[in-house]
């Protein structure tokens, strides 16, 4: 009976892992989709029927929580800046895909758990000890060598790169600081706050589209939308610790995709800045992980 327990509790890791990894393509495709459209269409518009598409996933999930969930949320000076940084994250995310290759501003966006780290150090409260520092200098080191350390580092692209990492990352700090607020209403306050700035945005800058482009905008926010879904779903079947090093595989996808439809090949400054701020982050989680599992007394007497 416990071998029975036992096989069907690994049977569901692996499915965790497997919904985990499909999450993460359908973000790289939504990535990968979203340089191809942004080449043609203004960042404001894609934000527009993006976020248009992403209500078509999440209709749904509001209609099953009930809307009072929307409107009485914890925070609500929290949930607006959230809101701000989440809108910040994909536009940026569309202004520096539009002039770099996939590969370079995905490495900007794999630093998040560095920035992360050293967010929830001031912001959340979470003691971080000179290890955990170190890695994070170490992670800092890896995106200065990505940004090729020139005057080019400074280029509009690399900055839009940089600047969505940031959101990204402080978006992340404050969903765990809104733990209590549900992935739904989370997820629908930031697509209103896209659908918002991406009218802004897109005045005077709007164009006809084909029906093809429309149904690809449409979409971005139904692909991203599902991978949000699946991942959620996969945090719940298997362990984070088991789960989180898998997010990486953005960068992977990230170089074959952009290989396979733009012909873009990582430079070795790219490749080398990747890799350090992979090995980086990856140690960050591991220090995280074994503080938050073994007794502080048996890891480490410096702390952290």
């Amino acid at each position: 009976m416990r071998v029975g327990k036992g096989a069907a509790t690994g049977n569901l890791v692996i499915a965790g892992m497997l919904l985990m990894l499909l999450g993460d393509f359908l973000f790289s495709l939504n990535d990968a989709m979203a340089k191809w459209l942004v080449a043609s269409f203004s960042v404001g518009q894609l934000l527009v029927i993006r976020s248009i598409g992403s209500f078509i996933i999440l209709a749904p999930m509001i209609a099953r929580q009930g809307s009072d969930a929307l409107f009485h949320v914890e925070r609500p000076p929290l949930q607006f800046l959230r809101v701000v940084m989440a809108t910040f994250d994909v536009g940026l995310f569309y202004a520096a895909v539009a002039y770099l290759p996939l590969a370079d501003v995905m490495t900007f966006y794999m630093a998040g758990p560095i920035y992360v780290a050293a967010i929830s150090h001031f912001f959340l409260g979470e003691r971080i000890g000179w290890r955990r520092w170190l890695a994070v200098f170490v992670g800092f080191i890896g995106v200065l060598i990505a940004l090729r350390p020139s005057a080019a580092m400074f280029s509009w692209p690399s900055l839009f790169g940089l600047g969505g990492s940031f959101a990204f990352a402080l978006t992340l700090a404050l969903g765990r600081r809104l733990r209590q607020t549900t992935d739904a209403t989370l997820v629908a306050w930031q697509t209103v706050g896209a659908l918002a700035t991406g009218l802004v945005l897109s005045i005077g800058n709007w164009r006809s589209t084909s029906p093809l482009d429309f149904v690809a905008m449409l979409a971005l926010g139904v692909v991203a939308g599902s991978a949000h879904l699946l991942i959620t779903r996969s945090l719940k079947l298997a362990p984070a610790s088991l789960l989180a090093p898998l997010q990486y595989s953005l960068l992977v996808w990230a170089i074959a995709l952009g290989f396979i439809f733009f012909g873009d090949i990582p430079d070795a400054q790219i490749i080398v800045g990747s890799v350090i701020i992979v090995l980086a982050g990856l140690f960050i989680f591991h220090r995280k992980n074994l503080v938050d599992t073994i007794p502080k007394e048996a890891v480490a007497r410096d702390g952290h």
